[in-house]
Parts: structure tokens; sequence; C-alpha cells
């Protein structure tokens, strides 16, 4: 598209939504958000972006494949829900690690694992969708 005021504010938009995006998902543990609904907005930002810019350009900005960020996602919610089995707990089970003033936990790992799923996913879709219009 070319229009001026859609591609700069797509930029400014989509810088917006990733650090919105980041908010929910660190908010999501007590409160409502998550990995999922964070990973959909990030994902909303680069879609606008490629509406915007070109799905050549928003892939230029993502840097990395959506497909791997996909895997690595899903491999990371997978390694965060099984590692209470190490400690002999049922699967999925929060634990935490604590390290002097700094509190780590599985769900959180998980909620990112989550989060980088949606996002490669739903870029993954989108980008394919609009390279065959």
């Amino acid at each position: 598209m070319n229009s001026l005021i859609l591609s700069v504010g797509a930029r400014f938009l989509t810088a917006l939504f990733l650090l919105f995006s980041l908010f929910v998902l660190l908010r999501g543990h007590n409160s409502p958000g998550g990995g999922f609904i964070g990973g959909l907005i990030g994902a909303a930002g680069f879609v606008l972006y490629s509406f915007a810019a070109g799905v050549d350009a928003a892939r230029r900005a993502v840097r990395v494949d959506p497909r791997a960020i996909g895997v690595w996602g899903m491999a990371l919610a997978i390694i965060a829900g099984l590692a209470s089995a190490l400690a002999s707990l049922d699967p999925f089970t929060g634990l935490w690690l604590i390290l002097a003033d700094l509190a780590l936990s599985t769900v959180l790992v998980f909620d990112i694992g989550v989060y980088l799923a949606v996002f490669g996913a739903i870029l993954t879709l989108v980008f394919a969708l609009e390279e065959t219009l």
C-alpha cells in the first residue's frame, strides 16, 4: 500500500504493540493476560506492518523465520511443562528457582514458550496468506 500515513503509523504502532504484548505477557501470571494473548498482540503489530510495507519488509523486520520462532516456543513450553517430572511431581507443576532477589518459575517459562509459539504461528499463517495474494 502506498499510504504515507499508514506507513509511518504502522512503524510506530508495531513498536507499541510489541511493548504492550510484553506487558500483557508478564502481567498474565496474576491477572488476565499471559502468553497466548500477548503473542496475538505482538503478531498483530507485525501483521499491521506487513499491510503497510509488504511481506518482505515485515519478514526483514522480524529478522528470524516465524516458523523457527514457533518451534522454539513449543519446545520451551514443553520443557517448562515437563520440568516438574524431573522433580518427581505431576506434569506442569510450578517450580521456582530463587537467585538472590530474583525468583524465576517454570510457569513464566511456559508462558514465554506459548507467547513465542503463538507469535510464530500467526506470523507464518498471515505471511503465507499475504504472499499468495
